[in-house]
């Protein structure tokens, strides 16, 4: 029997940690993501710091655990259209966007997305993999339910194909789907909606976008994920070879005062970019690894001693700000320029492979979900807490709370205490609001 109820926005794991604290309490909660899947960035991380487990195997359980909790609701494929009332007591219009799949016949067999024959760039592949019109976004999606991409799908744009249609075994497909607006009664609202990464070629002297071995920093992701594009195997974009020397830079497009960087620090680059070299090592212990840094940021249990066991496998930390990537035309080498701090000199180094650690920022829609919430938002777009100290999971408006890296950068540990300190805020009012009558 559930008491009271919630609405969570956003499905990655701080939503997905508040909506099990709250549903476990006895709170129905409605948990809203705008993407198809639940699951967010960490979905697409192959492994976590400094533990190196894997991160799909710690996030898939939770997944299924929302799926199938009594008291937790999932409205994938939606998003937050207005929000009226007060703490205790506000009424949420959500629209949810037709999948034009049947979510109550569809068995996720996968036929029709083998029998589709449009293949578009995958987004939770970054672009590097390619899925269908029909697809889940990846194999451990929840729902396990297909989507249909109107944008790409053959029979919306020219009126002919119809294949999934044709050999969904369960009759699934219905093209006649339309948008569905639901009205909820909510006595308390948690926001976690989660990073995007900076675009890197922000700046433009490291070549991101013009030289093909030039790669973001979750593009490496997805290539040394055994689910990834490559299966895990490592290569470079330009000819397929295995690369040998990599280089890792840091800080692109943050602590910048540029006039389209980000002047803060995203909490979590110096150690996932240590990860990512130690998992290239796993794969290739003779690969030459360099990390261009200007300050470690090693400050969570247990991370200064995994930059040291980083250091001792043979990676290459060296204290500078590159000053300019030069690809070789013939080899598609990269030449990277810096000026070495303990010499004063001017050096050079060659690379098969350079990634670009991207600004994490808050997700682009903030500040117009800020504005249907009536909360704030800072310069930046992180949802400002009404005191950091004394209330760092409260909004500026009472009965809504904020958590994860929508409300400041930190890493995943942080981002799940949080949001269980946002659940049992959020069930303080809820409470009230029952026991009130």
């Amino acid at each position: 029997m559930s008491v009271g109820s919630a609405l969570v926005i956003g499905g990655g794991i701080a939503g997905i940690q508040a909506a099990l604290d709250l549903a476990d309490r006895g709170i129905k909660v409605y948990l809203v993501e705008k993407s198809p899947s639940i699951g967010g960035r960490m979905a697409q991380l192959d492994k976590t710091f400094p533990t190196m487990d894997c991160s799909i195997c710690i996030l898939a359980p939770k997944m299924n655990e929302c799926a199938r909790h009594p008291n937790i609701e999932l409205l994938t494929w939606s998003e937050v259209l207005s929000v009226e009332g007060e703490a205790g007591n506000f009424t949420v219009r959500i629209l949810k966007k037709p999948r034009y799949v049947r979510e109550d016949l569809c068995t996720g067999c996968g036929i029709c997305t083998e029998k589709c024959p449009k293949k578009v760039p995958s987004e939770f592949e970054m672009g590097l993999g390619m899925r269908k019109a029909i697809y889940m976004p990846f194999p451990q999606a929840v729902p396990r339910v297909s989507v249909i991409d109107e944008e790409n799908c053959l029979y919306f744009q020219k009126g002919v194909c119809r294949v999934c249609e044709k050999f969904c075994p369960a009759g699934a497909i219905d093209f006649e789907q339309k948008p569905q607006e639901i009205e909820l009664k909510v006595g308390a609202i948690i926001v976690a909606t989660g990073l995007v990464q900076a675009d890197p070629s922000i700046e433009s002297e490291y070549g991101y976008g013009r030289y093909k071995n030039v790669i973001a920093s979750l593009e490496l992701e997805r290539l040394l994920s055994a689910s990834g594009p490559t299966g895990g195997e490592l290569k470079r974009p330009s000819d397929g070879k295995h690369p040998k020397r990599i280089g890792f830079i840091q800080c692109v497009a943050s602590r910048s005062l540029k006039e389209n960087g980000y002047p803060y620090c995203s909490s979590v680059c110096c150690m996932y970019a240590t990860k990512e070299a130690m998992i290239i090592m796993e794969h290739d212990p003779e690969a030459e690894i360099y990390i261009f840094y200007i300050d470690l940021r090693a400050f969570g249990k247990g991370f200064q001693e995994f930059v040291n066991r980083a250091k001792e496998r043979g990676v290459h930390y060296i204290r500078a700000k590159p000053s300019k990537v030069i690809e070789d035309p013939e080899t598609k080498d990269l030449i990277i320029r810096y000026e070495d701090i303990n010499d004063k000199k001017v050096k050079e180094v060659r690379l098969d492979l350079v990634v670009l650690c991207a600004a994490l920022v808050p997700t682009p829609e903030n500040k117009k979900l800020a504005e249907i919430l009536g909360i704030e938002v800072d310069e930046y777009g992180f949802f400002k807490p009404l005191h950091p100290l004394y209330a760092p999971v409260d909004s500026t408006r009472p009965g809504i709370f904020i958590c994860g890296y929508c409300q400041g950068p930190k890493d995943i540990p942080e981002s799940v205490a949080q949001a269980s300190g946002a659940a049992a805020r959020a069930a303080e009012i809820i409470a009230k609001k029952v026991v009130a009558g």
